[in-house]
């Protein structure tokens, strides 16, 4: 079977960006709206949205003309009899979605496939209201749908394969990605998607961080197009609180129930950026660009804090040692990198040396710049060769009985007034703080791998950390040109306690079944824009650093739905680590 018209129902955001792809890629579209007001609306709407297109060069008036030509609306459910496929775009009400399925199957012929744009409904509710449930499937565009590539097809338990087969083409006909899944609440990216938005609102609802910081963290730390509060916002957080409500209705999970702040705003009638506020205030409805007066920045850090320090100390040998040594000598500090012996210090030594080789290869650092930073760097294999230091910044393994022991050993090594910093990513800082004995001079300094590229930096004081330390720490972060974060001293911080719940999530979802591995990261790199799928990130990281940071979210808030997948820990059990061992997840 041919595709050769469509019917989309309804013209809203959804049924404009539908009927507008499908014209694009050449065929004849109708529309079906409640009213000639409504159908006019929508004809303005797509005319619009291929106005923009062609104000920034992207088509011609030719092309936008042509495109026009092939839409057509009205407000008779008989103008869609002739179409091979009709997807449903009305509003998620479920009630209002089965009285269109049956309208649809009074006029529609016998063959005609029928899909229902829902993101959050079962669509087996829907295609019983009709007597061709073997003939329906959940077609799931992503919104805004002229942009987004990705199409989630959703299957019943009676879907026929040769439906499938006829979706699978026409999603690639229209220049979209399929992915195909089962008949579940949230399906693939909105069931992966939602507990990590839900999350993000917990932490500012308990003051954990404030929300620039938050969305600054996983734009700047996890490499995602959007921060989770801004995308609650973009979403609307009616259709959020919507998605969510009917995914804890089939789960039982409260990780999917809406945080009571979500439901606070949409008391107030703040829906986000539609009614242009929600987390954030917008210079008007449906603007994109935040109100000046809702985006006042923190007090900028002191620069003369630190500018009276020379010398800072890193301690460890590995990849995050070295690449803080980096940018510590970049920045015009004189570093002493110590290892566990001076092999080790040397090794590492030569990773900063090697990191910027390949700067000046690539044109971004100057060959003198280079030389410069690597007289900067000496090394040592004792930590008392610290005792000039103004900070001495810890990069050693993530053991926390190693690094109290570490943090006992600087505390006797340094001067008295030498700040102490712990880059761990997932321990108390606290704990290190505590095994010295100037508790008010330590702090967490999260930089993120690769430190010399990663502009990120979360700064992280203890309930114990003097104000004046924390300072300090910014000034110092600001003066390496890195953007900070501030959190709380709690397992994960802002980005690992974001992150890693949502790919424990992902290992659960292939565990089950629910997905291949290849869907799922198709489905979260093209339907939320991340820089790589789950299971890509999880082999880059290494399956038993997540494993390990996993476990320790999980004890540190006790929260059912952070157990670590068993799957997970079988993949490291066998030794399945990801790139750095050629397997993990995917082999390479």
């Amino acid at each position: 079977m041919e595709i050769r018209k469509v019917g989309v129902v309804g013209c809203g955001t959804m049924g404009s960006g539908i009927c507008e792809v499908v014209a694009r890629a050449g065929l004849p579209v109708a529309f079906v709206e409640v009213s000639p007001d409504r159908v006019e609306d929508g004809f303005e709407r797509i005319a619009g949205s291929l106005q923009r297109a062609v104000d920034r060069g992207k088509l011609d008036g030719a092309e936008r003309d042509a495109i026009l030509a092939r839409i057509s609306g009205d407000t008779a459910y008989e103008t869609l009899a002739d179409a091979g496929l009709v997807v449903e775009a009305v509003p998620e009400v479920l009630a209002v979605k089965q009285e269109t399925f049956r309208h649809l199957d009074r006029v529609l012929g016998p063959d005609t496939i029928v899909a229902t744009n829902t993101s959050s409904l079962g669509v087996i509710d829907v295609a019983v209201q009709t007597h061709r449930p073997d003939r329906v499937l959940g077609f799931h565009f992503f919104n805004p749908a002229p942009v987004m590539k990705l199409i989630e097809l959703i299957t019943t338990v009676v879907t026929a394969p040769d439906v499938v087969d006829v979706a699978r083409r026409f999603a690639a006909q229209i220049g979209k990605t399929p992915v195909v899944v089962r008949d579940r609440a949230g399906f693939v990216a909105n069931l992966l998607l939602f507990p990590y938005l839900n999350q993000a609102v917990g932490m500012l609802e308990g003051g954990y961080a404030s929300r620039e910081d938050i969305d600054t963290a996983m734009q700047l730390g996890a490499g995602h197009p959007i921060g989770p509060l801004a995308l609650m916002d973009l979403i609307g957080l009616d259709s959020a609180n919507s998605i969510m409500e009917r995914m804890y209705e089939q789960f039982h999970d409260v990780r999917y129930a809406p945080r009571p702040l979500v439901r606070q705003l949409l008391a107030a009638e703040f829906k986000g950026r539609k009614s242009g506020r929600g987390f954030y205030t917008y210079a008007a409805p449906n603007s994109s660009r935040i109100d000046p007066s809702d985006a006042l920045p923190p007090p900028a850090a002191d620069p003369a804090l630190v500018s009276g320090w020379s010398t800072v100390g890193v301690l460890g040998s590995g990849t995050m040692a070295a690449g803080i040594a980096e940018v510590l000598a970049k920045g015009g500090y004189d570093v002493v990198l110590a290892g566990r012996s001076q092999a080790k210090a040397e090794a590492a030594l030569e990773r900063v040396r090697s990191s910027l080789d390949r700067g000046v290869a690539k044109g971004k650092v100057d060959a003198s710049a280079r030389d410069d930073a690597l007289a900067r760097i000496s090394t040592a294999s004792d930590v008392t060769d610290f005792g000039d230091c103004d900070l001495v910044v810890e990069a050693v393994a993530e053991t926390l009985a190693l690094k109290r022991a570490v943090f006992s050993a600087l505390d006797a090594a340094t001067k008295p007034d030498a700040l102490l910093a712990t880059t761990t990513s997932s321990l108390p800082v606290v704990e290190c703080a505590m095994a010295t004995t100037r508790p008010e001079r330590v702090l967490g300094l999260h930089f993120f791998n690769p430190a010399a590229v990663m502009r990120l930096v979360e700064i992280v004081p203890t309930v114990r950390t003097a104000p004046e330390t924390l300072d300090r720490g910014r000034a110092l972060v600001a003066a390496l040109g890195k953007q900070e974060v501030l959190c709380r001293d709690r397992a994960g911080f802002i980005v690992n306690a974001l992150l890693f719940p949502y790919l424990n999530d992902a290992v659960k979802m292939l565990e089950e079944g629910y997905a291949t591995v290849r869907d799922i990261d198709t489905a979260m790199k093209l339907g939320c824009g991340h820089p790589m799928g789950p299971f890509e990130l999880m082999d880059t990281i290494g399956l038993d650093v997540t494993l390990e940071i996993t476990k320790a979210l999980h004890a540190e808030f006790r929260e059912p739905g952070f157990a670590p997948a068993p799957l997970l820990g079988h993949m490291v059990s066998v030794g399945y680590l990801g790139r750095k061992v050629g397997r993990g997840f995917l082999v390479y």
